[in-house]
């Protein structure tokens, strides 16, 4: 695993996604792994675990605009991945646009995803947290 927090498909233990670690990666080791994953996605246009940890990557250095890019083709790809949605919902969110954000929440855990502990600590979700329909989409579907 190349970002902590970024859960693969072939491993379900993992722990949730996360765009914002508790730690600052070094920035040149980021930008490496910035032009190795893209490179892979070169040659395989479709590698869902690259396309995650460079969508993850990608938010880390600011640039959601394009992590937001990567997390629609994820959907794309995989219309069904409760994880994919859930990063998705992260990135509008980070690009303060709630609305969106809310709905591919909503349909992250329509989809199965679980992990509300880790949803309520989520930063990625810091621009949604104090809207209501945040907190009713948690009573909906959890005890808080």
């Amino acid at each position: 695993m190349a970002q902590p927090g970024k859960q693969f498909d072939n491993d379900p233990g993992s722990p949730p996604p996360s765009k914002s670690p508790s730690r600052q990666p070094d920035q040149k080791q980021l930008d490496f792994e910035l032009e190795f994953f893209a490179s892979i996605l070169e040659g395989t246009p479709d590698y869902v675990d690259v396309l995650r940890i460079l969508g993850s990557l990608l938010s880390l250095k600011g640039r959601f605009v394009e992590g937001l890019k990567l997390d629609k083709r994820l959907i794309r790809l995989r219309p069904e991945d409760a994880l994919a949605h859930y990063n998705l919902a992260c990135s509008y969110s980070l690009l303060d646009r709630p609305e969106h954000s809310l709905r591919m929440l909503r349909k992250a855990i329509e989809l199965g995803y679980r992990d509300f502990r880790y949803m309520r600590e989520d930063h990625d979700l810091d621009p949604i947290k104090q809207d209501p329909r945040f907190r009713q989409i948690l009573r909906e579907y959890d005890c808080i």
